[in-house]
């Protein structure tokens, strides 16, 4: 037998062995090395071990080796990999519905995110379920803003850049196309080399995310107003869950949950600290656009939904969340 022949062999072998004979979940991650994302997984896969006298813990794929999130999704529905941490392009590859946390100018704070988050878990959590995965716990991405070369004040000053969009993202292209924007489809591992040639001016990101990929030292410029509060997961092979014994499967979801409600609280300070630093280190932030133009971008938000009625949620359940933010905000008015 040849050398590739047996290799091929092998791998074979591995991907159909017993979940008992599997001693690591390969989990992958576009986070690079060293972030505060790594650091809290790591955490968690050295507390599993001990959990599970060595049974049971990660193996990582940091910063997108594995590839973009749907290469991603691919490799974990043939087995190659059984857990990633996604962003919502990934997650919307196996649970469409879950995009709509990701909808634009949908929410005003994190907060608001939350509360609804909490309020359809259920929904949500069988969508994913169906998608052929399992929650191990949602993460907050933090706010979406418009980081660019040139300076952006308006939505015109949009139509005239080069705006990157995450090939494929139905939200963002979403979008875009409520503000006649025709932007530049590229992977995400792309953007870096597209800043610097120039293919494209402006990127969309948390702030944390932007520092992280060093994006932002191509940029000099922030645009104030949030697209979206981004949301991601852990998700999990429902399939490798299920082949795990039960004592394990109970040890991983509840140490999942305390680490990434760690990770959670972790990121959230940091992202308001990363755009302090986005700004010390040079980029300029743009003033707060007035009432009547944030009334605008609601407006453009609810046609964006609209248009993604049937493609990516339903009506019913887009109502219903629009129904419970309306409620939550006259609650917080009356409260005031």
């Amino acid at each position: 037998m040849t050398t590739s022949k047996l290799a091929a062999a092998a791998l074979a072998a591995a991907l159909a062995a017993p979940a008992s004979a599997q001693t690591a979940i390969k989990f992958a991650t576009l986070a690079p090395e060293g972030s505060t994302w790594m650091k809290v997984m790591t955490a968690l896969s050295n507390d599993l071990a001990k959990a599970t006298a060595g049974k049971l813990r990660f193996k990582f794929y940091p910063g997108g080796i594995s590839g973009d999130e749907k290469d991603v999704v691919k490799k974990i529905r043939i087995g190659q990999l059984h857990c990633a941490g996604f962003t919502g392009v990934g997650m919307g590859e196996m649970a469409p519905e879950t995009r709509l946390l990701d909808a634009p100018w949908l929410f005003r704070s994190r907060a608001e995110l939350e509360d609804i988050r909490s309020m359809f878990a259920e929904d949500f959590e069988a969508a994913l379920d169906k998608g052929g995965v399992i929650l191990l716990g949602w993460t907050d991405l933090g706010s979406v803003y418009i980081f660019s070369k040139r300076p952006i004040s308006a939505i015109e000053d949009m139509r005239k850049s080069r705006m990157w969009v995450w090939e494929g993202d139905p939200i963002a292209e979403a979008a875009y196309k409520a503000l006649a924007v025709n932007p530049v489809p590229l992977s995400v591992v792309d953007v870096m080399q597209s800043l610097q040639t120039g293919m494209i001016d402006a990127v969309y990101g948390p702030p944390l995310g932007v520092l992280a990929l060093q994006w932002h030292s191509k940029l000099k410029h922030i645009y104030p107003v949030p697209m979206a509060e981004a949301t991601g997961a852990v998700l999990l092979s429902r399939k490798f869950f299920d082949s795990l014994p039960g004592d394990q499967q109970k040890t991983l979801k509840e140490l999942s949950a305390r680490h990434l409600r760690r990770l959670n609280d972790l990121t959230n300070a940091e992202n308001d600290k990363a755009l302090e630093t986005l700004r010390k280190q040079g980029l300029a932030l743009a003033a707060n656009p007035g009432a009547e133009t944030m009334k605008r971008y609601e407006e453009l938000g609810t046609a964006a939904r609209k248009d993604l009625v049937g493609k990516l949620f339903s009506a019913g359940l887009l109502g219903k969340v629009e129904k419970e933010l309306a409620s939550l905000r006259a609650r917080t008015v009356k409260k005031s």
